[in-house]
This record gives structure tokens, C-alpha cells and sequence, in this order.
């Protein structure tokens, strides 16, 4: 069976950046990312790996939404100025990589999803839980810092809610991290309480005379937002890739 490992590539290289006590220095990156890389395929043993990097084009969801991701911290230019040598340097190791239109998160979706839908298997290597509303067996998440398989039923305790309603708990709280709005006044505790009386946002919808009165309108007054974040904080499952599985195939001799 192929088992594709499917590397988060800015999640994984600016946290180990950012363990540098000065951000202008890059020094020893390349070897410090490759050794990553390199104790995830001595760990997991796939028969293919790949490193997927974001892209420069405007997202679909900035398009959507303008404040989408506003005021989170640039990329330092040490490291953005770096990126060519590294992604060089990790395809003379065997590494390739994919590079995103735009956002990294879609693309390894869609590549995930591909995958199982011929009888693979996926790992995704990044500590982004939006990748919780990937719903298959065969596709696991890993995150490296902590040397863990990020699960469902961790996701679901920290939460408090179901996997098959993160969509609709994030369409209802927001994601400070993304600055996705989410129903103004609506916090992660009402999220949850009214997603476990009525089961999903549309249930929500459809019953909202049985809603407390006070929580009802903020409802009413956030329901554009609430359709505006549900569609941001899904995952898109068919991006095109252009790419060919062969291309990450690992070699015999490769050390995986």
C-alpha cells in the first residue's frame, strides 16, 4: 500500500526557526530541517514523501474574506530570503516539493484525499487542527514537536464536540489564529452548548425559536458571518495538482 508523508512545509520550518534566539539567523536551518525530515521517514516509513510549501497568489479565502489572516506576523526576511536553498537542498535529499498556488492547507488536503481514495494511506506532518475535519481512517496527522498522532478523540475532549463538527463549531466561535469572525458574541463555551442541543449550525438555523432569546439574536445579526466562516474554514479537496505520485516515491535505498 503507498504511504504518503505529507510534510506541512511552513508549519514545520518556521517553528524550528523560530527556536533561534535571533531571527536573522539561518545558520545550520537547512541541516537542523533535513534531520526533521529524516526522523519523520526513519519513524513512519513511507513509500512516498513530499514537502508542500504556500505560494504568493492572493487565497481564495483573503478573496472571500480581506481580514483573513490579517495582522499575523510576516515571515522574517532571513528565512523567506533562504527558502530556494532550503527546498534546494531537501530535493538533493530526496525531498520534493509541491508548491501551492496559495495556501499549503488545500493542496495537501486534496493530495491526502486523492491518496486514500486509491487505497492509500496519509500522514500529514503539521500542528494545524484544521486538518481534524479530514473524516478517513486512512488519513492520520502528526505533529512533530510533539512526537504525536494528533487524534480525534484528543480534538474532541480539547473541544468539547465531535469531529464532524469542527466546521460548524469554528463557523460559530472563530479562529483568532485565521481571524475568522465567527458570530459576534458567540464564544467557544455557547459553540459548544448549542452544538450539543441542536447538532449542527444549520439545526441551529432551523430551530432558532428554540434558542434563548438573548443568544438568538446574536445569532440573527451574525448569520452572514456564520456562512461567510463556514465556507473559510473549509478545506478545499479538489485543487489541481499537477503532479505525478511517481515524482515522491522514495528509492529503495532511501533511508524512510
Amino acid at each position: 500500500m503507498n504511504k504518503f508523508l505529507i510534510i506541512d512545509g511552513m508549519n514545520l520550518v518556521r517553528r524550528i526557526h523560530a527556536a533561534q534566539p535571533n531571527e536573522s539567523d539561518v545558520s545550520g536551518l537547512k541541516e537542523r530541517v533535513n534531520g526533521a525530515c529524516r526522523k519523520l521517514l526513519k519513524f513512519h516509513q513511507p513509500t512516498h514523501v513530499a514537502i508542500v510549501w504556500d505560494g504568493d497568489a492572493v487565497s481564495w479565502r483573503k478573496k472571500l474574506y480581506e481580514d483573513y489572516k490579517k495582522g499575523r506576523k510576516p515571515m522574517p526576511e532571513a528565512l523567506a530570503n533562504t527558502l530556494s536553498d532550503l527546498k534546494a537542498y531537501l530535493a538533493e535529499h530526496k525531498i520534493n516539493s509541491i508548491e501551492a498556488e496559495s495556501e499549503a492547507d488545500d493542496v495537501i488536503a486534496t493530495l491526502a484525499t486523492k491518496l486514500v481514495q486509491i487505497n492509500g494511506e496519509a500522514i500529514i506532518v503539521s500542528t494545524d487542527k484544521g486538518f481534524s475535519q479530514l473524516n478517513h481512517p486512512n488519513i492520520k496527522q502528526w505533529d512533530h514537536f510533539n512526537q504525536a498522532y494528533l487524534t480525534i478523540k484528543e480534538m474532541e475532549a480539547k473541544l468539547g464536540i465531535e469531529q464532524t463538527q469542527l466546521i460548524d463549531y469554528l463557523a460559530l466561535a472563530g479562529d483568532s489564529g485565521n481571524k475568522i469572525p465567527g458570530v459576534p458574541g458567540i464564544g467557544p463555551k455557547s459553540a459548544v452548548e448549542l452544538l450539543k442541543i441542536f447538532r449542527s449550525l444549520a439545526n441551529i438555523y432551523n430551530s432558532i425559536d428554540k434558542v434563548g432569546s438573548k443568544q438568538a439574536k446574536k445569532l440573527e445579526a451574525g448569520k452572514p458571518m456564520a456562512r461567510l466562516s463556514y465556507k473559510l474554514v473549509q478545506l478545499q479537496l479538489d485543487i489541481p495538482l499537477n503532479v505525478n505520485l511517481k515524482q515522491f516515491r522514495l528509492a529503495a535505498s532511501q533511508p524512510s
